[in-house]
């Protein structure tokens, strides 16, 4: 099977306390596995409309707070939005939540906002309550890696 090059994946997150820049940060280990596509890793507040259109993928990283997701990716959502409508995206996407809870809130809300971009679900959302182990961390790098790979391969 050949290659499809060029491809491009953004793994966008917001981490207060750690726990979801680690996973963040072993989600970007596990994509950049695949060399045949290029990956960044940006904070919420650095990104914008640039950066999505940019990406033909996007795995969102959010701390679960108060049942919903993070502010910084809410404000990512509000200001790249309705400058996306324009684009047609219809990007793949797959999420990741460090949940003090069940993080069924922030997944739902963020499923119901990419809907309208649209965006596409390729995974199912990856939730973890409480502490980030070695395992969750294994777990984040297989969903880098799956992704990338399915970039590479043409899938997505």
């Amino acid at each position: 099977m050949t290659f499809v090059s060029n491809k491009r994946l953004l793994i966008l997150y917001h981490s207060q306390s750690g726990n979801t820049e680690r996973m963040a940060q072993a989600v970007y280990a596990g994509a950049q596995q695949e060399a045949e596509v290029d990956t960044r890793l940006m904070r919420a507040f650095d990104a914008g409309i640039q950066d999505l259109i940019g990406s033909d993928a996007v795995i969102i990283g959010t701390p679960e707070n108060f049942g919903y997701m993070s502010g910084a990716i809410k404000d990512f959502f509000d200001r790249t939005y309705y400058p996306a409508q324009e684009h047609g995206l219809n990007l793949s996407y797959a999420l990741f939540v460090s949940a003090g809870n069940d993080g069924s809130g922030a997944v739902r809300e963020i499923d119901r906002i990419l809907l309208g971009y649209p965006m596409k679900k390729v995974a199912e959302p990856m939730v973890v309550q409480g502490e980030v182990t070695d395992a969750v961390l294994v777990k984040c790098e297989e969903l880098g890696l799956n992704l990338a790979t399915g970039l590479a391969f043409g899938i997505y």
